[in-house]
Order: C-alpha cells, then structure tokens, then sequence
C-alpha cells in the first residue's frame, strides 16, 4: 500500500521497467525523468498520462502537489 508521502512518480517510473525503459518509451531524455522524480510531480498531462497507463497509477498521482 502508498502512502500520501510515496513519491508516485518513482513508483510509476519503476512499474514502467526503470527511467532508461520509461524514458524511451515516452520519448524524453533519461534526465526529464530524473526530474520528475525528484520534484515528484509530471507536469505535462501528456506524458502524465501515458506513465500512468503505463505503470497502472492514476494520472492525479503523478500530477499532484503533494
């Protein structure tokens, strides 16, 4: 079970196979994905949307702040 504290991006980015798999299959550069981990926050819907189909998260996970 996640918590309200989990960082959702990680958990999404690892459900996805790790951020050299999630990033070639959503098109960015390993470090956007870095980036997104460490704000722990997707901001561009698209790509929030296809790592959450991906890793089976709801897109709020990925897009909240905090």
């Amino acid at each position: 079970m996640y918590h309200h504290f989990e960082n959702y991006v990680k958990v999404a980015v690892d459900r996805a196979g790790g951020v050299t798999k999630a990033s070639n299959v959503l098109g960015v550069a390993n470090q956007t994905i870095s980036t997104w981990i460490k704000k722990r926050r997707v901001s561009n819907i698209v790509y929030a949307s296809k790592l959450a189909e991906l890793s089976g998260l709801e897109i709020q996970q990925l897009r909240s702040t905090r």
